[in-house]
């Protein structure tokens, strides 16, 4: 099965039923099938071939879902943009991912013309919205333009590359991670199966389309015949109009987004009824940050997790997992990302690739149909990630005896303190059950006595006042000592986040690093 096969699955059994809704109007899927098909027409007519690159440099819109499924129907392979990444980075990938062209959303062009010169490679610019300037190519204009491509133009191979997906940056120089056509749809397969997704749903794309923790949901509901909404960039409150209008069923949030919607003064005034599904992933949400969005939205909340390599899922949870009540152990669920999903072999392993017991921590290694080709021009890296024909995540979790995953930690998010292993989402789930704590992230910084001292760095919510002490004492109440913050700093800005909403823990180990060979002690 290919990507056209899925969306045309949905013209042929939902042809007239509501597929993209956001502030241009609604399409059908008969609608949004020839726009995608005049679109591939429009790219052709510019010149450009089939298994030419193209990439998106855009907030979230119908046009985003357009661009994901026209890779296929034009035959150019698609590279998403991160949109927070600076000029010199964007620049970096358009060379290495050698891109033809950019379709760039018109709040996006003032940063491209700082790396026009800089990607001699890029021969045409097609803007999604705005004015139509010289130079530059009109999106819709190219669909009015031309009749809808007919047949295909690429015989594709499931095995063929369709998205070329920069990892976010956060180590090193950005990766490209290559995502075939079978990547993509077995992964549709998988969340349809593992979630339930049905034609009765309305999917809010609200976290960042650039991101697969989104982007799969381009094809999961499409394959259903479900209905996709747009919030362009998430506010707290455009989102609950955006739920409330659409009446949304499902969508997926990181646990950043959710907490800023519990604290929004305006929650309780709009209705958030509908929904009946709210995916969180990207990082651990602690059980009372999770209770504290049950409060506000009733228990439709699961976690997910995967990444970029495995287009993206890897664990899901169901409701019917969920308890809210109980005893300690149905209640440990809250904090499980899950079981593997349909289709993906997710095992637990230690140091020697052995299954670990429950209870011990080891490394999440995964197979599967959405497990990636490989990185763009990075045979080494490739093989170290892939070896032994497992994906190796590099993300530290225990597994029980029913299967279900708790993510520990990243493996270099531990902290090593006097020969004491302290993961750093431990520590992080303590401080958030202060209440005045809004955002907390917990990094290792060099200590000529311990090798590692645990530093907090805390955002209060607004209103609130609390001191370096009191966080300190308050995380002696909860966990061991030796994991507590020797340090906290306060700060009243926002902490670093990429583009998913992970925190940037690299950029705030990087002031207390620099100049040493070993970001270790």
């Amino acid at each position: 099965m290919l990507l056209r096969d899925i969306l045309s699955h949905a013209v042929k059994l939902y042809p007239d039923k509501p597929a993209l809704a956001d502030g241009d109007g609604v399409f059908t899927y008969r609608q949004a099938d020839e726009r995608v098909r005049r679109l591939a027409a429009g790219l052709l007519s510019l010149g450009l071939k089939p298994g030419d690159h193209i990439a998106i440099l855009a907030n979230n819109s119908h046009r985003y879902w357009e661009t994901y499924f026209v890779a296929d129907i034009a035959g150019m392979p698609l590279a998403p943009l991160n949109t927070r990444l600076t000029a010199h980075e964007l620049e970096f990938i358009l060379n290495d991912g050698e891109i033809k062209a950019l379709l760039l959303g018109m709040e996006f062009l003032e940063l491209y013309e700082q790396l026009r010169e800089k990607t001699p490679g890029i021969e045409h610019v097609v803007l999604l919205s705005g004015e139509t300037q010289d130079g530059f190519v009109d999106y819709e204009r190219l669909i009015e333009a031309n009749e809808p491509l007919q047949g295909t133009v690429r015989e594709w191979s499931e095995d063929d590359l369709l998205n070329l997906c920069y990892t976010g940056g956060t180590t090193g120089l950005p990766k490209g991670v290559m995502l075939s056509q079978r990547n993509v749809v077995s992964n549709a397969i998988h969340a349809v199966v593992t979630f339930g997704f049905s034609d009765r749903d309305t999917w809010l794309h609200v976290a960042p389309m650039f991101h697969l923790a989104d982007a799969w949901a381009c094809y999961a509901l499409t394959m259903v015949g479900g209905t996709h909404a747009f919030v362009p960039a998430f506010t707290p409150q455009g989102t609950l109009e955006a739920i409330e209008r659409h009446r949304v069923t499902k969508t997926i949030l990181v646990p950043t987004m959710i907490n800023f919607m519990v604290n929004f003064p305006g929650t309780a005034k709009y209705n958030t009824t509908s929904l009946d599904l709210i995916l969180f992933g990207a990082s651990p949400l602690s059980s009372d940050r999770l209770l504290a969005a049950v409060r506000v939205f009733g228990p439709k909340f699961c976690q997910a997790y995967g990444m970029t390599e495995t287009s993206p899922l890897l664990t899901g949870m169901k409701l019917d997992w969920m308890c809210y009540d109980g005893n300690e152990s149905d209640m440990r669920r809250l904090s499980s990302c899950g079981r593997q999903v349909a289709g993906v072999d997710v095992r637990v392993v230690n140091e020697s690739g052995a299954d670990v017991k429950p209870g011990e921590v080891g490394e999440i290694i995964a197979r599967g149909p959405n497990v990636m080709k490989g990185y763009w021009k990075r045979p080494e890296e490739t093989a170290e990630a892939l070896r032994g024909g497992y994906m190796h995540t590099g993300d530290m979790a225990t597994i029980d005896e029913e299967n279900f995953v708790y993510i520990v930690d990243r493996a270099k998010d531990m902290i090593i303190s006097g020969g004491e292993n302290v993961y750093s989402v431990e520590v992080e789930n303590a401080l958030y059950e202060h209440p005045a704590v809004l955002e907390a992230a917990v990094i290792g910084i060099p200590d000529a006595n311990w090798g590692e001292a645990v530093l907090a760095v805390v955002v209060a919510k607004e209103g609130w006042s609390v001191t370096e002490h009191e966080l300190i004492e308050h995380c002696h109440g909860l966990i061991a000592g030796y994991k507590c913050p020797k340090k906290v700093m306060l700060q009243q800005t926002p902490l670093p986040k990429s583009g998913p909403g992970k925190i940037l823990k690299s950029e705030m180990r990087k002031p207390y690093w620099e100049g040493r060979e070993r970001k270790v002690n």
